[in-house]
């Protein structure tokens, strides 16, 4: 009984950490489903080797040396997850065109429940939303993987320099000029409104939002185009389409997207950021099926960016998204 007392304290003293290893995880790989299994990948090390675990740091500061450690290894093939407007020049809707590229080119979503542990202090609970959004997570994957380490650890968690230097075996000079040096990187990226998103959202947001659901489920492209800012842009991974403006994107959608027509907007939490499960009419059930989660930025009353993840067969069971919705009465009233 002594061993399996131990054991199930272990497994429960380590569990407590995953989601904000997860967090960590995911602001270093810039995927959901690899943070998830860089974080088992770090428990089952801590599990392993936990007899060898000496106490001269706390077991999180420890677990956060290991989970450092995973995620170097896996970033070591250099690849960096992107935007599309990371990677191409925007789109004139006369000729855009739908190209996909592989799963691991894209910057991809979570839900926040997954990388966001509660916090009494409000101030840090906004800092881990800030760190998460689409165009803060992006800067980061341009930076080296130590440098986008030491960057998350100072700024996003708040550890000393001495703290960070003893998880990395390097010196505290040596992470100090590593924190300037990710700074400027970040500092030469061009910024996006995005951090204008209020925590909880203002009533000027929510009403955005309300108007936003209403012209979408409505297919109304007047009160959509309305609705978004000048310079708003369109994404859609696996696609390296985008698009910006709202001519161009209320275009695509009225032609090459008409088949949205009808759809029904769910809401969702993903990066810090107030976002929608997309099921659009399915005419063979009389109800609806998935088709995107959209992430939305906003700033100034409008909306900035409108970002949809295609991949339902990924994305709708991680944000525990049912895959069929029912069709109202009255829809199928409406459709007999």
């Amino acid at each position: 009984m002594g061993d399996s007392t131990a054991t199930a304290d272990l497994d429960l003293a380590l569990e407590k950490h995953r989601t904000e290893l997860t967090g960590y995880c995911y602001r270093m790989l810039g995927s959901s489903f690899e943070a998830e299994d860089a974080v088992q990948d770090t428990l089952v090390r801590a599990w392993r080797s936990y007899d060898r675990f000496e106490g001269r740091s706390s077991l999180r500061s420890w677990l956060y040396r290991i989970a450092t450690n995973v995620c170097l290894d896996m970033l070591a093939a250099g690849s960096r997850r992107a935007r599309p407007m990371d990677l191409t020049e925007s789109t004139p809707l006369a000729r855009a065109a739908l190209a996909p590229r592989p799963d691991n080119t894209w910057l991809e979503p979570v839900p926040d429940a997954r990388v966001l542990p509660a916090v009494a202090d409000p101030a840090e609970a906004a800092v881990a939303k800030e760190s998460i959004r689409l165009a803060f997570m992006a800067a980061l994957q341009q930076l080296p993987p130590k440098q986008r380490a030491v960057l998350i650890l100072r700024e996003v968690l708040a550890w000393r320099a001495s703290e960070v230097a003893e998880l990395l075996g390097t010196s505290v000079a040596s992470v100090n000029s590593a924190l300037q040096r990710a700074r400027a990187t970040l500092a030469e990226r061009e910024t996006t409104p995005e951090g204008a998103v209020s925590d909880p959202l203002d009533e000027e947001q929510r009403r955005l939002l309300e108007r936003y659901v209403k012209a979408f489920e409505g297919y109304d492209m007047a009160a959509l185009t309305a609705l978004l800012h000048e310079d708003a842009i369109m994404t859609m991974p696996p696609f390296d389409l985008w698009l910006r403006g709202p001519a161009d994107i209320t275009g695509f959608m009225s032609t090459l997207g008409a088949s949205c027509a009808g759809s029904r907007l769910r809401p969702v939490l993903a990066n810090g950021l107030p976002g929608f499960a997309h099921y659009k009419p399915d005419p063979d059930t009389g109800g609806f099926s998935p088709w995107a989660v959209q992430v939305l930025e906003l700033s100034g009353g409008r909306i900035t960016g409108f970002h949809c993840f295609l991949d339902t067969k990924r994305w709708f069971p991680l944000f525990d998204l049912p895959l069929h919705l029912e069709a109202e009465p009255d829809e199928v009233e409406q459709s007999e």
